[in-house]
């Protein structure tokens, strides 16, 4: 134990003459960690909403989509591309379009999306966003009606459900002796998914990929590919090496880029949240200031008498720094576990319960991370001991002899 940090902390734990300064030690501790525990727990909730979020696209969505228009031999050139980048995984062909769907004197407009269930679901997890009815059978029986699978929300909407027919009128028409008519199609809905994320739930209509493709007069061909990568992480850099080897004929994007909007979104929301949080920690350092001050001004004789002994300004200077040290890795440590320990019981426990028609989910999602928890300690102390600065800085140019006189 150093001679400046075994005077900080005899300073700090003797008994006071005022109670002023004993108080502003207490607010400056307790700012601290207040500042540090809401911090820590604002991170996680937004870390868990932003996870939460991403997992429901993910599941419904690939993390790559290769889009254009793709014949049977272009699409032979995709997958030889695909298969040779060692980080994808899976991929999957579709044709996408949009439509409007009436039933019922109701209307709303969709995104169709046809595919192969069977490499489809290696993609993505819709296969277990199913939640009434089941998914068309690849070979349907002559005759029979195409299937439609619809989102929760837009079923709800137009007061569909499972078994009832509903039409599917194309924007593009078709060309026939009496003009450009609207291309309609009727289908009968077989079952219902809920991804979880609205946008999602309230817009997309599921069917198989012949289905689509007559709809929408591709001829049998694809307009998308879906790929699945071993390690999500890997996507933008998968992305712009798929972008070099397929050429300007195709788009190529990512989850994120689909969605850059609501990330972006998220992304301000967390930063704008722990700027205002900061500032009760720095509200706190202004109190760890005004109680180094005030202390100084107490211990001007013991100061005085310190540097009559011998002792130069930069000890002096040190055993402020370590007053300041002391304060803060207390309440840093005191805001850390409380903190982790609020967000581990909110984990837990149904403390604030969510409407699950709404979010989808009723308790709210938590995720800590290390990192926010050792950056958020990191900007603490640094806080605090720059709090620390002006009140060593001042006690150090105390004169001994006016110290000794006037303390």
């Amino acid at each position: 134990m150093s001679t400046e940090f075994f005077i900080a902390r005899r300073y700090l734990l003797a008994k006071r003459k005022g109670l002023f300064v004993m108080i502003t030690t207490f607010i400056g501790v307790a700012g601290v960690a207040l500042g540090v525990a809401a911090l820590i727990v604002t991170l996680a909730i937004m870390d868990g909403f932003q996870s939460d979020i991403k997992k429901k696209i993910v599941d419904a969505q690939a993390h790559i989509n290769i889009y254009g228009r793709i014949q049977q031999r272009d699409l032979e050139v995709v997958r030889a591309a695909l298969e040779r980048d060692g980080r994808l995984a899976a991929e999957s062909p579709f044709v996408l379009g949009q439509a409007i769907l009436t039933f019922d004197n109701r209307s709303s407009g969709v995104v169709v999306k046809g595919f192969n269930t069977a490499s489809e679901f290696n993609v993505n997890n819709l296969k277990n966003s199913l939640t009434r009815g089941a998914w068309w059978e690849e070979n349907p029986a002559k005759g029979a009606l195409p299937s439609l699978v619809l989102g929760e929300e837009l079923a709800k909407n137009l007061g569909l459900w499972v078994g009832d027919e509903a039409v599917l009128v194309s924007p593009q028409g078709a060309s026939t002796g009496m003009g450009i008519l609207p291309k309609m199609r009727k289908f009968k809905v077989t079952g219902l998914v809920r991804t979880g994320y609205y946008e999602f739930d309230n817009t997309m209509a599921y069917c198989s990929m012949g289905a689509a493709g007559d709809f929408f007069g591709l001829g049998g061909g694809a307009n998308g590919v879906g790929v699945r990568l071993k390690d999500i992480n890997l996507a933008p850099a998968a992305a712009a090496d798929l972008r070099k080897t397929l050429g300007f004929s195709y788009t190529v994007k990512t989850y994120a880029d689909m969605n850059q909007t609501l990330f972006a979104a998220l992304k301000l929301e967390k930063f704008v949240m722990s700027l205002v949080l900061a500032l009760i920690i720095l509200v706190a350092t202004f109190n760890i200031a005004s109680n180094l001050l005030m202390m100084s001004v107490e211990k001007l004789r013991d100061i005085g008498i310190l540097r009559a002994l011998g002792a130069g300004p930069g000890f002096i200077r040190r055993v402020f720094f370590w007053e300041g040290n002391l304060i803060a890795l207390t309440g840093i440590t005191l805001g850390v576990l409380l903190g982790v320990g609020i967000s581990v019981f909110i984990s837990v426990y149904p403390v604030v319960e969510l409407p699950a028609d709404i979010y989808y989910v009723t308790k709210v999602p938590v995720e800590l991370k290390l990192w926010n928890i050792l950056a958020t300690a990191a900007v603490s102390y640094a806080l605090c001991m720059l709090s620390s600065v002006y009140p060593a800085l001042r006690a150090s140019k105390v004169s001994p002899i006016d110290a000794i006189r006037y303390g």
